[in-house]
């Protein structure tokens, strides 16, 4: 069983749990459908007696969004899985949008490099610190898009477990 909730054309979000191959809960009415794949991104449904031809027009896998057309009418989905419903269940769920506000040190280290400066607007994934553990460079990335506030190592700096390195804006 797995669980999901998707929104519609930001509007009407549904949760929907898939209880077997042709079972689903929607909301938590029971719903069965009769689902053929015609071919990778085409599928012929039947709920409730009616006929439905359904096509996957794009999919955005990191960002789980989706286009999706049914009966000739084009529909926006956004899904979040049970991981997503998980993060938010434990108030987390602000970390994984980038609300991240600082970056420590992961490890013990020296510090071979700084890569940015104070006041510097940074992309997710861009090199911020260089750091040198167990005789091994660890490049520490900036985990999301977001502006340098502060940066409090400098280079050559020795740095234990958990310290501060840099700090962003909010």
């Amino acid at each position: 069983m797995s669980e999901l909730k998707v929104e519609i054309e930001k509007g009407a979000t549904h949760t929907i749990e898939r209880r077997s191959a042709n079972e689903f809960s929607v909301d938590g009415n029971q719903k069965s459908i009769d689902l053929v794949k015609l071919a990778d991104d085409k599928f012929h449904i039947i709920k409730d007696n009616k006929s439905y031809n359904a096509e996957v027009i794009s999919a955005n896998y990191s960002e789980k969004s989706f286009e999706i057309r049914i009966n000739n009418n084009d529909y926006q989905l956004k899904v979040e899985d049970r991981f997503d419903l998980l993060l938010q269940k434990l108030g987390m769920d602000d970390l994984a949008a980038g609300g991240v506000s600082e970056i420590k040190a992961p490890m013990p280290g020296l510090v071979l490099s700084v890569e940015v400066e104070a006041g510097q607007e940074v992309q997710a994934g861009e090199p911020l610190v260089v750091l040198e553990a167990m005789k091994m460079e660890n490049v520490l990335k900036s985990p999301t898009d977001a502006v340098v506030k502060a940066i409090a190592i400098e280079q050559g700096q020795a740095v234990e477990k958990n310290q501060l390195l840099i700090e962003f804006e909010s």
